[in-house]
């Protein structure tokens, strides 16, 4: 390159990087062979738009002087004409003889073309460079001997263009073909036809000599004089044949030449010999590039094209033909946008009439006349496939069942659709797969609507021909299609009963969500639903609900076992009925499998569960019209999914770290990302397109929300850098910076009016702000508006500010309290405390204004209303701290996130009202003679009774004055004790609940008691490192004193003796009658967690925290047996029975089984490396064997049941909470009894 030019170029470098778009300068530049494919995608890779216009530069400063013009040139062609005047002064001057001018067509080209008969490039052009240079690039190969080159594609797919464009290229030209090029427009023609065709090509080679007088009499003759005067008078040059329909033709003008082919059909030239070259042409125009061509017909801007022209390019699918056919009809009739998009929409393809130089009068002709020329019996076969659906790849098994043949017959027969551009082949994966382009589909519903009926029903009876008892198999290569497709050919067949029979079948049902997850089976109940309800409203309602609220489960792996799952759902529920049938049957054969005998206590409010997310969504939404919810979360993904369904609708990576919130804008077109990586990224929410980066925040970015109108729309983001920015989507920097915060802005939020800014900080204070100026308009300091709290703690970090809905008050949230001030005297108004155990994570206002939702973090979500200031409801199910929620937009539905990776919906008017009671995990169990009693403690502090046989609350005490935090229940089920949070004690009278004894001694919260096995001494153990055994009658107490630190439990031995451990690290064996410890054992460096002695009283195991498990002899002085192997804090333990076995389970969710007497391992529980997380859904917190040593079951995040020959699972049971504390087990080992984290009791039976 010039040395001026390069000056030029670099001294003007930082205006050409600020303002160029680099994707359609390149194009001009690759059409150019300045650059090639691999300088592109290096550009494109490029994280911002000025680095990608930086190294363009980069790579036009390692070229020549053409490459510096070429760009010049580009520049101008794009629109940017004041910075191609920049250099235009400094361009360096060529030769045009030694390359081609600038768009590769010199005056010597242009006669060439012309002569040739090469028709122009069309009145509206826009280039497709890639494919352009794909065929210039095969041209080489004719540069030395002749060849044929085929570019082959669909109807309208625009290969005549292509071709023409490709010879506009001076190296080509002089290059490959010196002796100039001859275009013959063929066409579907007889031969007569072609025979006019050669005479014409002969008169046009002879009319300068007049070697021949007279024109040709047949093909032959026509054909051997061609071969003359190409090889005498036209040596080594192109003959183009465009749009070929019969390999005939080529045979007639096989004179040994270079020809280029265009058709339809891909093996057109397997006729003739010679070498031979396919370019297939299948890809379409991008959405860019098809409102181009409608913006230059109509003479307009991109940016001012209306709405229609948006859909009319969707609908087009790419083809270059519809959208130039569109585009010259606009051209005539501006105002048509509507119509012609309801033309298109509808499938009317004969209103879409010529207006271009196309052959055919309408788009119907074009694509039936390639049907035409099928034989009779493939042209059958190929109406068969109207039944297809749109964007499916269908393997060809399946039309291997339809049509009754074997794979070898029907893959011969698509072969001959796909060379000939009817249909398309996927060879990337074992088998073929085919698929039709959109518009091809489109047509023949439109020719064939009247047959398909019959052509569904035949499908599915050709299916279940083949599939007669079971449904298809992984291994099966057209299972997914049958899974996916299957009911919606039922459906479109009007065949109901075999639609009801599918739907209503837990074996269809078990089938396909183990293949396809649940999403997909939830949208065939909303579709259908007009059908199934007139079989059955509410057995359709029963899967649904059934899916939508154990979706979650069902995504797992291993996959759960669907049957136990249906036996939780209601008795009354049709999934529950089937699941019951099944189970009996299976349990016949030794399943396991446990029916839930209390449900019917139990109301779900949820109304569905998603989890798309692989870890903790920190924000999810709804889009303004209510049919999708955008989620995002610390796996740094956006997902956007059906609201009904749950069906993902879009995924992207949408940031380097963890993304904290989204939105989306106004008309639901956008959606908006804010990340701890300090970008704020917007993304079209159909396609997942990134649109823009804004990266001026310089700290995490909390929170991004978009105004509430369209006109005008703005976009506010907040940070840790204590600043606010608004943004409009036109620009690339922000509109204003807002200042004013001290600490980090957690969050912020626009008035219903867009006139104004709501904002909350760390510092303390909410601040407004004038939306459009960016000046701050109030400032309130809660810090100091607020009442000062009785435990000296002022500091005021608030999470959350939104605004009322008339925008008179302000709401912000910090630790457990709500705020509401009011905004035009700034006045504190009302202050809302929710328990002090928990905090508020986010707050939402429904439409109408009536209720508040706080998003909390002890896993519930709380409802209020705001004018009584009472909380009126109560939404329990995640099973982790909730970080969001948000009203639907109708005010019927609440959508909230958690760290329990997922997305809950809520029907608003089926949550638990506030006065509902909840269990705590402080409970007993007493097994009698054919029924049980459970004591268990309630949030309201009191105690109930709960009697198997009615599983009803069979007697509740007063509410207590202090938190209960332990309980025991007798034998006889006469006497309960329990101990509180204070350190007190009491005996309880059942079933008359009068108080008996109050027994006072320890200082700190009791954390376990227990009757002696005389019931005339009771026993405790304490926070305050003690244990006592009183004489509950007289109050009077033994103190067993010795452990330093508090006693984590004890268990009573055979005897009077009494072992326990503590954190301290040991563990104690205490004389009950003198209280003198009998055996003191310093076992672990950490806590002891949990012990267990075998049932001969010879041996106990301890565990510890220090991820070790020790078996000690109490009779001998032998050194203990270590079992080392957990990798995690050990939690539980358990001998078997006959005392052979010992189970330790750890927080890791792993269980393992040692022999007792060498301390060897037996089994891993489960023996999977391939579960990455917990493999208990949480710490192993109880173990149990049955008293055959045969069975254990375990407790952790769920409850399980395993083989202990093979250490196999044998069945889970997914409690609706999670982190199981203990569970009791009846000595049958057929009653199991546990509580989960959010109170729900569980009594378990296994079924027989």
């Amino acid at each position: 390159m010039e040395e001026r030019s390069r000056s030029c170029l670099l001294r003007n470098r930082s205006a050409l990087e600020q303002d160029i778009k680099t994707s359609y300068i390149m194009d001009h530049l690759i059409s150019e062979e300045v650059l090639n494919l691999e300088d592109e995608q290096k550009v494109k890779v490029q994280a911002t738009q000025k680095k990608r216009a930086a190294l363009l530069i980069d790579l036009i400063l390692q070229k020549d002087n053409y490459a510096v013009i070429s760009f010049y040139n580009a520049l101008l062609n794009e629109g940017y004409k004041e910075l191609a005047a920049l250099l235009q002064d400094a361009l360096p001057i060529i030769s045009p003889s030694n390359k081609s001018s600038i768009d590769g067509l010199t005056p010597y080209v242009q006669t060439v073309l012309c002569e040739g008969g090469v028709p122009q490039r069309p009145v509206v052009f826009v280039g497709r460079p890639k494919l352009v240079q794909t065929i210039r690039n095969q041209f080489y190969h004719l540069e030395k001997e002749p060849g044929w080159i085929t570019i082959y594609g669909m109807a309208g797919c625009g290969k005549s263009v292509l071709a023409a464009e490709a010879l506009r290229n001076h190296r080509v030209i002089t290059e490959c073909f010196p002796g100039g090029v001859h275009w013959v427009a063929v066409g579907k023609q007889d031969r007569a036809g072609i025979l006019v065709k050669l005479q014409n090509l002969c008169s046009r080679f002879n009319q300068e000599t007049q070697t021949y007088p007279s024109p040709p009499l047949n093909i032959e003759e026509a054909r051997d004089r061609l071969r003359f005067l190409m090889a005498r008078k036209y040596p080594r040059s192109l003959l183009v044949l465009d749009d070929v329909w019969d390999s005939w033709v080529l045979k007639c003008f096989d004179v040994q030449c270079r020809v280029l082919i265009t058709s339809r059909d891909m093996s057109i030239a397997e006729s003739v010999s010679g070498n031979q070259f396919l370019i297939s042409v299948q890809s379409g125009l991008s959405s860019d590039k098809g409102l181009e061509i409608l913006a230059r017909f109509v003479n307009s801007k991109v940016s001012s094209l209306p709405e229609e022209a948006h859909s009319i390019v969707q609908e087009c699918k790419g083809s270059p033909l519809v959208v130039s056919l569109i585009g010259a009809l606009l051209r005539e009739f501006p105002n048509r946008w509507a119509y012609y998009l309801k033309q298109l929409q509808g499938k009317q393809f004969k209103r879409i009439r010529k207006s271009s130089s196309y052959d055919y009068e309408a788009l119907d002709e074009a694509m039936a006349i390639s049907i035409e020329v099928l034989e009779e019996g493939h042209r059958e076969y190929y109406k068969h496939l109207s039944i297809l659906k749109k964007d499916v790849k269908v393997p060809a098994k399946v039309l291997c069942i339809l049509w009754e043949m074997e794979v070898e017959e029907v893959e011969d027969i698509l072969q001959v659709f796909v060379n000939k551009s009817l249909l398309f082949c996927d060879r990337n994966k074992k088998s073929f797969q085919y698929y039709l382009h959109d518009l091809q589909l489109d047509f023949l519903i439109e020719q064939n609507h009247d047959r398909l009926l019959d052509l569904h029903a035949k499908m599915v009876r050709q299916y279940q021909k083949t599939y007669t008892k079971l449904f298809p198999s992984p291994s099966d290569e057209d299972c997914i299609y049958w899974y996916s497709f299957l009911a919606n050919h039922m459906a479109k067949a009007n065949l109901n009963k075999e639609l009801y029979t599918l739907l209503f079948s837990m074996d269809w049902i078990k089938a396909k969500t183990e293949m396809m997850g649940p999403a997909q089976l939830i949208n065939d109940f909303v579709e259908y639903r007009h059908v199934l309800d007139e079989e059955n409203s509410i057995v359709r309602e029963n899967f649904q609900e059934f899916l939508s609220l154990k979706g979650h489960l069902l995504v797992q792996k291993p996959f759960p076992d669907i049957v136990q799952l249906g036996l939780c759902q209601p008795d009354s529920s049709e999934v529950y009925r089937q699941a019951k049938l099944k189970a009996v049957e299976k349990a016949k054969n030794g399943a396991v499998y446990l029916e839930w005998i209390n449900k019917t206590a139990l109301q779900n409010s949820s109304r569905l569960v998603v989890q798309l997310h692989y870890d903790a969504v920190f924000h999810a939404c709804f889009s303004h019209d209510g049919l999708k919810i955008a989620s995002c979360g610390a796996d740094k993904t956006l997902q956007i999914f059906k609201s009904e369904t749950g069906e993902k609708h879009l995924e992207v990576i949408a940031h380097d770290d963890e993304v904290l919130c989204c939105a989306f804008s106004p008309d639901d077109k956008f959606v908006v990302t804010c990340s701890s990586d300090t970008k704020v990224k917007v993304w079209n929410s159909t396609t997942g397109q990134l649109i823009h980066t804004f990266h001026e925040h310089t700290d995490q970015v909390n929170c991004c929300q978009f105004s509430h109108s369209l006109h005008k729309m703005m976009l506010v983001t907040c940070s840790n850098d204590a600043l606010l920015k608004t943004w409009d989507l036109k620009g690339i920097n922000c509109k204003n910076t807002l200042f004013g915060h001290n600490e980090p802005v957690n969050h912020c939020s626009f008035s219903s009016d867009d006139q104004y800014l709501a904002s909350c900080s760390n510092d303390g204070t909410v601040k407004l702000w004038d939306a459009r100026g960016g000046n701050e308009w109030k400032s309130f300091d809660v810090s100091e508006l607020r009442q000062k709290s009785d435990d000296g703690d002022d500091e005021v970090l608030l999470k959350c500010c939104l605004w009322s809905s008339d925008g008179t008050q302000i709401l912000a949230a910090a630790k457990n309290t709500l705020f509401i001030c009011d905004v035009m005297t700034g006045d504190m108004v009302a202050e809302l405390k929710i328990s002090c155990y928990s905090t508020i994570q986010s707050c939402a206002i429904s439409p109408n204004g009536s209720l508040l939702a706080m998003a909390l973090s002890h896993n519930s979500v709380e409802l209020w209303d705001i004018e009584l200031q009472k909380r009126v409801a109560d939404c329990s199910g995640h099973l982790s701290w909730v970080h969001c929620v948000q009203f639907s937009p109708d005010g019927s539905k609440l959508l909230s996130s958690s760290d329990d990776r997922t997305v809950r919906l809520w029907e608003i008017n089926k949550v638990h009202s506030s006065s509902a009671v909840s269990l705590l995990q402080c409970m007993d169990t007493v097994f009698q003679q054919g029924e049980f009693f459970v004591l268990v403690s309630d949030n309201k502090n009191c105690l109930q009774l709960i009697n198997e046989k009615s599983s009803n609350v069979i007697h509740e005490s007063d509410v207590q004055d202090s938190r209960i935090c332990c309980c025991h229940l007798n034998q006889h089920t006469n006497l309960a004790a329990f101990g509180y949070v204070d350190g007190i004690l009491k005996v309880l009278k059942l079933p008359s609940g009068k108080i008996i004894r109050t027994l006072i001694g320890h200082t700190k919260s009791v954390q376990q008691c227990q009757f002696a096995h005389d019931e005339l001494r009771l026993i405790s153990s304490s926070d305050d490192s003690t244990i006592r055994v009183w004489n509950w009658h007289t109050g009077e107490c033994k103190i067993l004193e010795g452990h330093t630190e508090q006693v984590k439990s004890f268990k009573l031995l055979r005897g009077s003796e009494l072992l326990s451990w503590s954190f301290d690290g040991t563990l104690k064996v205490w004389n009950l009658i003198t209280g003198e410890v009998v055996k003191n054992i310093i076992c672990h460096d950490g806590a002891v967690l949990s012990c267990d002695a075998s049932s001969d009283g010879n041996k106990v195991v301890s565990v510890s925290a220090d991820k070790s498990a020790k078996i000690w002899s109490l009779k001998t002085t032998e050194p203990p047996l270590v079992l080392a192997g957990h990798n995690a804090c050990v939690r539980s333990c358990r001998f078997t029975w006959d005392n052979e076995y010992l189970a330790t389970g750890d927080d890791n969710g792993e269980i393992r089984i040692w022999r007792v007497r060498d301390g060897s391992l037996y089994h891993i529980c489960p023996n999977d490396v391939d579960i990455k997380d917990s493999k208990h859904g949480g710490w192993v917190t109880d173990l149990h064997f049955s008293s055959n040593n045969k069975m254990l079951v375990s407790t952790g995040g769920y409850v399980k049941w395993w083989d202990m020959n093979t250490g196999e699972p044998l069945q889970t049971f997914y409690t609706n909470g999670t982190n199981l504390k203990s569970i009791h087990v009846s000595s049958d080992f057929k009653t199991f009894v546990t509580i989960d984290n959010i109170g729900i009791l569980y009594i378990l039976k296994m079924i027989n």
